[in-house]
């Protein structure tokens, strides 16, 4: 059997992350309101099954330097491009600055991992958008890793996945960003309970693969909500 018809289609993946000058709450109330609605028009164009997923989220009191986030998932560079291309023709924009944005793309993980169907993107898919919560980070692995025998990776990322398995309420996503941006994976962690993530993360430095993490900074905590309370929420 063909390997390559066996495989999912490829995504792209994007995490667009927005930070709102404080110029624009200045403006007129109906002024706002009329930007407000500008924009999620735009959003919601894009939001077309088969061929974009959007989903919106709120950083309000999580970050600082950050306001909002829209994680987008389509099957062409073009097609984010295009999108993006249509959210800068809004006036809302001329108030928006972009600190932080991630691109990668769904891959077949190479490693020996148990079929769990949770976790859709460990077999190159991403079905995301069913929580609370997302919990996101770019993860640069040491060189050191890859010049690891496979059969020590392997036993590392099983260590892992055992790990992982002790949280069955957190759904992982792990978007492979090589020679496409500056990070080796983007990391996004679905769920409805902030306090299971920590747990998560604080016992995941304990097992030896993390010894092979040379940055997995800055983490972000998003609140997952419509377009209009996105927006909304900035003022």
């Amino acid at each position: 059997m063909n390997k390559q018809q066996d495989s999912p289609r490829r995504q792209f993946v994007s995490f667009s992350f927005f930070r709102l000058l404080p110029e624009w709450r200045r403006l007129p109330l109906p002024e706002r309101e009329d930007q407000r609605r500008e924009f999620a028009d735009a959003v919601r164009r894009w939001n077309v099954s088969d061929t974009m997923r959007v989903l919106p989220y709120s950083l309000v009191g999580m970050r600082g330097d950050v306001d909002m986030l829209l994680w987008r998932i389509c099957y062409s560079a073009s097609c984010l491009q295009e999108m993006s291309c249509d959210l800068r023709r809004t006036r809302l924009a001329g108030y928006l600055e972009t600190p932080y944005s991630y691109l990668g793309m769904t891959h077949r993980s190479e490693y020996l991992i148990s079929d769990d169907e949770r976790e859709p993107s460990l077999r190159g898919v991403v079905r995301p958008g069913g929580c609370d919560y997302l919990l996101l980070f770019p993860l640069v692995r040491t060189r050191a890793w890859y010049y690891l025998a496979f059969e020590d990776r392997q036993r590392m990322v099983q260590e892992m996945v055992k790990l992982r398995q002790q949280f069955p309420n957190n759904y992982t996503h792990i978007i492979y960003s090589f020679g496409l941006n500056d990070q080796d994976f983007v990391i996004a962690i679905e769920t409805d309970h902030l306090d299971t993530v920590m747990e998560h993360m604080m016992r995941l430095r304990e097992l030896e693969s993390s010894t092979f993490i040379e940055r997995d900074t800055p983490a972000f905590t998003c609140v997952k909500t419509s377009v209009e309370d996105m927006l909304e929420g900035i003022g």
